[in-house]
């Protein structure tokens, strides 16, 4: 992973412009009409308070406060703003071991996050620990390949859900890393994994033919790409193999993104895919317009907190 300065250096020219289905790296003429700002995190494991000092990467950054501070002043520039977890909310800090996912969720909800997925941390406690902090979370949780239908969690977990703002329709859902050997199974119990390709497939097909939607996100929590192991699926062999997704959040590889990564999808029209690292030291912000003419374009940066 690339350092601190060299990172910063190449977020100072991340915002850089994609128009989707058609799309270059491009500074865009256009004429807005409306504005969705997507803001994300991943990978934040239960980290609460800024790392500390001594930390060597990133000393005393990040933290749920800074968080806040950001997250306000991107709502104030555009209310029309979407705040997402691509998973691995829990694990990694005493805050978890002591409260169980409870402050992760308190939280989360405090600063109004709308949706998240689940990372395979997030059954570290059992599907009876997360489904107990349930309560404590007032927004949504999206899974499409993880079948439920035989655990505490069945119905409580959906495979999408849409949102409008400024009468865009918005449709998240959410794929999950494969549990058998990377969880206990006695921590996911009978959760079944199914394809994360042929599921993506089958869930935007509903989300742009039944629901009409007119952005299409998934909240990844199966990985960036891995080189060494090209089988393994991952946001990139999922963005060329499917079509109709706009946006993949991902998370559980904790790949540091400065700017979306522009890929083709099976229709030959470009996907983006955007990451931030881990513990909430960055956030993703990616925005849509929506023009007159009926093109969309976007701009994608990473926030260090």
């Amino acid at each position: 992973m690339q350092n601190r300065r060299e990172f910063i250096q190449q977020s100072a020219a991340a915002a850089a412009f994609v128009g989707l289905g058609g799309l270059s790296l491009q500074s865009c003429n256009r004429v807005e009409t409306k504005r969705i700002t997507i803001l994300h995190t991943n990978d934040v494991h239960s980290q609460i308070d800024p790392l500390p000092v001594s930390n060597k990467r990133y000393p005393g950054l990040g933290g749920f406060a800074r968080r806040a501070s950001v997250i306000h002043q991107v709502r104030q520039q555009n209310p029309n703003t979407l705040l997402l977890d691509a998973g691995d909310i829990f694990q990694g800090t005493p805050y978890f071991n002591y409260y169980g996912g409870e402050l992760e969720f308190k939280l989360m909800s405090k600063l109004e996050y709308d949706i998240a997925t689940l990372g395979n941390h997030d059954f570290d406690n059992g599907i009876e620990g997360f489904l107990a902090q349930l309560p404590h979370a007032t927004f949504d949780f999206v899974s499409a390949n993880y079948d439920f239908k035989n655990t505490a969690l069945d119905g409580l977990v959906k495979p999408y859900k849409v949102i409008v703002k400024d009468g865009i329709k918005i449709g998240v859902f959410g794929l999950g890393v494969a549990l058998e050997g990377l969880v206990k199974k006695d921590l996911y119990k009978e959760t079944k994994y199914l394809d994360p390709i042929e599921i993506a497939q089958q869930t935007t097909k509903t989300l742009k033919e039944q629901e009409q939607c007119d952005l299409v996100i998934c909240l990844s929590h199966i990985g960036y790409e891995y080189k060494n192991n090209p089988e393994i699926v991952s946001d990139i062999k999922l963005a060329k193999a499917t079509q109709d997704i706009d946006l993949i959040i991902g998370g559980h590889t904790h790949t540091l993104l400065p700017k979306p990564t522009v890929m083709q999808n099976a229709a030959g029209k470009e996907v983006l895919i955007n990451q931030c690292g881990k513990s909430g030291v960055y956030m993703g912000q990616v925005d849509f317009y929506f023009n007159n003419d009926g093109s969309k374009t976007a701009e994608g940066r990473s926030i260090l907190v």
